[in-house]
């Protein structure tokens, strides 16, 4: 394997960590590590702390879920449109200033969350919130990941990603547990103290784009034995505009069916807390079960990144994205307290293995040069239809009366996009 030059823009670098950390491990695993603990608190708390935050917002102000509702699906179409406008940039300059950059913004965006006192205040905070959620978080993380690794990228990335589960399952209860004590007010600042505290130091002090400039090679330069699906190396380094890849089958496939299911997911997250706090008049429930998802989230990550580098991962996201539609219907059918723990846990199951998917399918498909434009214009669809997800569940709630309507409408649509996703199959 040949390393490609480093980017113009770029000067070799060797970051403080990589002169006292123990050499005898490949650096790539140390990325791996530093892209997590990033994942642990800019995902962790900038998603999942969401649906948190949806009913005392409500309580706290007189807003209607409808309202708040929208100001959630404002956050992810920002944040997407955000990911589609740095993905060109990243691939030519790195992500490393926008990682830094975004995780102050969005520590401070956090903590204005609980200033605020009027619902236009609100909005402007969730649109900064979102730019910066964007620039500390998605392209950037998995931009480096895709270049340090090639035939063991599901391996890292099912380790990385996991850290995003940890932080919900963490992040989610201490949020509650803070806004319990003292309401937003308190437990904004602290999460948004919080994200700046862990993830800024160690993107300036581990973080490396590409392993060319510290003199290193993807995957440290070894191959793997011959197995029936693998990533095809010399489509790796192709270089694809947008152009190009909007005239490929595989792009478009991606781009619907991620939008699909980004959609009704998030529609779901955003949702499940009140849905579970009004079905057990309890709202420990609706925070245990989001710790919940998250723990089961981050297993099935690590499980699945043992044999997803030698399985179609194609068919691989298919199956999981039945799985995802098949546990939201379910939970609609039944109210028992243990079966929907359970089924939330399923969702949990596919909820992150179908986020890495996508990150996996774009750079199995298109490859390291173009994988932050590629990868940016997709997860902006993804984000975009996400941020509808929220809103639209929240007007079929209140249309309807109820949570049944949107849930089955989501599965539904889920269940749909699956067959979509069977297209999106590595160019020859």
């Amino acid at each position: 394997m040949t390393a490609p030059a480093i980017p113009s823009a770029l000067r070799p670098r060797r970051p403080l960590a990589a002169r006292v950390l123990p050499s005898s491990l490949f650096y790539g695993w140390w990325i791996t590590l530093g892209c997590g603990l990033v994942l642990l608190v800019c995902v962790g708390i900038g998603f999942y702390v969401l649906p948190i935050f949806l009913g005392p917002l409500q309580d706290e102000h007189g807003w209607s879920n409808l309202a708040v509702s929208g100001a959630t699906g404002l956050y992810f179409s920002v944040s997407g449109l955000t990911s589609a406008t740095i993905g060109p940039i990243v691939d030519r300059r790195g992500p490393i200033g926008f990682l830094a950059a975004g995780t102050v913004l969005l520590g401070l965006s956090l903590a204005a969350v609980g200033l605020v006192s009027e619902l236009w205040q609100l909005y402007l905070v969730y649109v900064v919130m979102a730019v910066a959620f964007s620039m500390a978080s998605n392209v950037g993380t998995t931009s480096i990941m895709t270049r340090w690794w090639i035939h063991r990228r599901a391996q890292a990335m099912s380790v990385a990603f996991s850290f995003i589960s940890v932080g919900g399952a963490v992040f989610a209860p201490i949020g509650t547990g803070l806004i319990e004590s003292g309401g937003i007010s308190r437990a904004a600042p602290v999460l948004g103290t919080v994200v700046v505290a862990v993830a800024l130091p160690v993107t300036l002090v581990v973080l490396v784009w590409d392993p060319a400039q510290m003199g290193l090679q993807p995957d440290n330069g070894t191959a793997p034995a011959p197995r029936r699906f693998h990533v095809d190396l010399a489509s790796q380094y192709r270089t694809w505009t947008r152009a190009q890849a909007a005239r490929t089958r595989p792009f478009w496939a991606m781009m619907i069916g991620f939008m699909v299911v980004l959609l009704c997911q998030v529609g779901f997250l955003a949702h499940q807390v009140a849905f579970l706090t009004e079905r057990f008049d309890s709202a420990a429930v609706g925070a245990t079960a989001i710790g919940t998802a998250a723990i089961g989230s981050a297993v099935a990550r690590l499980v699945v990144g043992t044999f997803a580098d030698n399985v179609d991962k194609r068919l691989l996201t298919v199956i999981l994205v039945l799985a995802q539609a098949a546990s939201v219907f379910a939970l609609v059918l039944t109210d028992n307290l243990l079966a929907n723990y359970a089924l939330v846990l399923v969702f949990g199951f596919t909820m992150g293995n179908i986020f890495m998917m996508q990150s996996l399918l774009v750079g199995e498909i298109f490859g390291i040069p173009s994988f932050g434009s590629i990868f940016g214009i997709t997860a902006a669809a993804s984000q975009v239809a996400g941020g509808v997800g929220p809103v639209l569940v929240g007007a079929l709630e209140s249309w309807s009366g109820g949570y049944t309507t949107p849930f089955v409408v989501t599965a539904a649509m889920t269940a749909l996009a699956s067959l979509v996703l069977l297209e999106a199959r590595p160019l020859s």
